[in-house]
């Protein structure tokens, strides 16, 4: 119910309740996917909509959205009679938005026995929208195996308006279809089989990443939801699983809700099967010509787990969900990315632990043997784009001497919430070429009082095609500031979607002599400091990097590290902080300031938004990408200019990076001191 959302029509965002924008319901399948019926969204893919659903309680949230895929895309095609199956299709949300996702079945219409189902949708009842629920009995099928499979409903009527909503199995409590239509006379109508979704187009070209398929991009996103919503400890909220196991819901189950959600979260944390051939394949030499091939054919891992409940009319054996984890673990990728090994590492894991007391020790010593010999193997398949090494040609062009922009604030101790500051070219060879500066200006007027002077700086240094980097050195205390997303004026992308924008510390140490009153022994620890950052920085750029998350543990708010500990360390490491601005800890407010005085000259973190059960494991998983993938950290900010970009774009698989920010404060070259900068001609 909760992930039930209304349609509306494209800017009904400032009428949110006004029925005669209404267009239909549907529900969200994935973070920031909305599955619904493509009649409800006549005009097809591209379509602009907007999305209303609800936030708690009486609260409901208005968000632009667009038409990703439609099942048949028939936009601007004349329509007789109903909608042609399969009458389905995908809105993206234009931005991240924390919501309810439903569980869909990994299991095919064609096998669903059940005698009745539960409905959820939107109508107008009074002249208000409401959303409505109720049941209706299956009467059978239409289309046979053919690309039309719909399920035949009776037993209520179905209201105008709820078309695109979800049908759920009360029995195993996984949405198995979408309402198509509804009957002219009489009760009841018609919904598709999710799995229908399947037919979606393969792309033309090899997938390079999974955003690049819109089926594996939805139903992994689905599959890692609700894994990760299940290993959050600091829910309120119960999970998919957790009502399950209330319900006693298991029929003939080989594993038990939790043991399912974990097994599939893990299968979507590898790349897709190569194709379909190859799942069947795979299929194949598990269970030989036992399993009647569903149509559409299996897709996805999720989709080979579902074939197999079926081999012999009942819910898979343990020891075949296991082998099939293995082969999974093993198969050949369209792609590999860095977090591929640590994602079979992982699936060995669960499997090594559902194994144990059962089977039996023989199989359990063939599942170990195989293990071993996947760990003398590479990952088998092409490296995504994105995930190079520290000899990666591309970033070449990186590394060339540029022209940066270098924003300085001060804090006015005696001024509390008041800055001055410097705006100046820097040179590649550390020189400073003052622009202009300010003084006392209050913190939340910086962005409106430096668009002139940055407009500037930025006209002397961008290149056709390259913006120019901007670097923002910031005292402790601010370090957090949000400058990646001002503003130059109105119709402005925000600057961290145009260009690189990192932030360094303009008060990170007191170099020897600089008056501070400290002796020769007292600074000491600020040279070690020193030392240790170059340290630092030169390996990650020499040999890759590692992110660390510091602050979070698999969804449990933890405090970060002392700086001593951080010191202790790999040097590979790069800090990454999931909930920065969630304070718990009485110290949370100098968590960067602990991360530089730890030795670090790059860190990541998101400025958190989220409510305090909203599951954080894609941040965590792909930040830990990002960094790995980039082969140097030199590459760290044309990445995350990438992301924001692709956040301003409505890119969903850049959504996990909203509020990202890079600290990237390169300790070979200190910030000019006030009597650094250059006089401008």
């Amino acid at each position: 119910m909760a992930a039930t959302v209304r349609i509306h029509r494209a800017g009904a965002g400032y009428a949110p309740d006004e029925p005669g924008t209404f267009l239909g319901s549907g529900f969200f399948i994935a973070p920031n996917w909305v599955l619904t019926c493509a009649h409800v969204v006549p005009s097809g893919e591209g379509c602009e909509v907007t999305v209303v659903y609800e936030t708690g309680p009486g609260g409901s949230s208005a968000v632009a959205g667009v038409v990703a895929a439609a099942l048949p895309d028939r936009a601007g095609l004349p329509v007789r009679g109903t909608w042609p199956a399969p009458d389905l299709a995908l809105v993206r949300l234009g931005e991240p938005a924390d919501h309810d996702c439903a569980y869909v079945t990994e299991r095919p219409a064609a096998y669903y026995e059940e005698s009745v189902v539960l409905y959820s949708g939107w109508s107008v009842v009074g002249g208000e929208l409401r959303r409505l629920s109720g049941t209706c009995t299956v009467q059978g099928t239409l289309g046979g195996w053919s690309d039309d499979e719909q399920i035949r409903l009776g037993g209520d009527v179905l209201p105008p308006g709820v078309s695109g909503g979800p049908v759920v199995d009360p029995v195993r409590g996984e949405v198995v279809g979408v309402l198509k239509s509804r009957a002219d006379r009489g009760l009841g109508g018609t919904c598709t089989g999710v799995e229908q979704l399947r037919s979606l187009p393969v792309p033309a070209a090899p997938a390079a990443a999974e955003h690049d398929d819109a089926y594996q991009a939805v139903f992994h996103a689905h599959d890692r939801y609700h894994r990760d919503r299940q290993r959050h400890p600091d829910t309120r909220r119960s999970t998919w699983a957790d009502v399950q196991n209330q319900l006693g819901a298991r029929p003939g189950r080989a594993l038990s809700p939790e043991e399912r959600t974990q097994l599939l979260g893990r299968l979507a944390d590898l790349p897709p099967p190569a194709g379909t051939r190859a799942l069947l394949d795979l299929l194949e030499s598990l269970v030989g010509d036992r399993t009647a091939i569903p149509h559409p054919a299996p897709r996805g891992w999720r989709d080979g787990l579902g074939a197999l409940y079926e081999s012999a009319r009942q819910d898979a054996a343990l020891d075949l969900v296991l082998d099939y984890a293995m082969r999974a673990m093993s198969a050949e990728r369209p792609f590999v990315t860095p977090g591929t090994r640590p994602a079979e590492r992982a699936l060995w894991e669960w499997v090594r632990q559902t194994a144990e007391g059962r089977p039996g020790p023989g199989f359990r010593r063939r599942l170990g043997q195989q293990w071993i010999e996947r760990l003398q193997l590479p990952p088998r398949g092409p490296t995504a784009p994105g995930a190079g090494t520290a000899r990666d040609p591309v970033r070449s062009a990186d590394r060339a001497p540029r022209l940066f922009v270098l924003l300085e604030l001060e804090e006015r101790g005696w001024e509390p919430g008041r800055c001055d500051w410097h705006v100046a070219v820097g040179r590649p060879s550390g020189e400073a070429l003052r622009l202009r500066d300010g003084e006392r200006a209050p913190v939340e007027d910086l962005p409106a009082l430096l668009a002139p002077a940055l407009a500037e700086a930025f006209r002397q240094c961008d290149e056709p095609g390259r913006p120019a980097h901007l670097q923002v050195a910031l005292p402790h205390l601010l370090l957090g500031l949000d400058v990646d997303t001002w503003r130059l004026g109105p119709g402005e992308p925000p600057l961290g979607a145009h260009r690189p924008v990192v932030v360094r510390c303009a008060d990170r140490e007191w170099p020897p002599g600089d008056g501070s009153g400290l002796s020769d022994a007292e600074d000491a620890p600020a040279r070690e400091e020193r030392h240790e950052r170059e340290a630092r920085w030169r390996w990650i750029h020499a040999h890759g990097a590692e992110a660390e998350v510091l602050d979070c543990e698999d969804g449990l708010r933890v405090p970060v590290p002392a700086a001593e500990s951080l010191r202790g360390l790999p040097h590979r490491t790069v800090p990454v902080l999931c909930r920065y601005g969630d304070d718990r800890f009485e110290d949370d407010r100098v968590a960067l300031v602990r991360i530089v005085h730890g030795g670090y000259g790059v860190a990541l973190w998101r400025r958190w938004r989220g409510q305090a059960d909203a599951v954080c494991g894609e941040f965590h998983r792909r930040a830990g990408d990002t960094v790995a993938g980039a082969g140097g950290a030199d590459r760290l900010p044309e990445l995350v200019l990438a992301l924001r970009a692709g956040l301003r774009a409505g890119r969903p698989e850049t959504y996990w990076a909203d509020g990202i920010a890079l600290f990237y404060d390169d300790p070979r070259r200190p910030l000019p001191g006030t009597g650094d900068l250059l006089e401008a001609p």
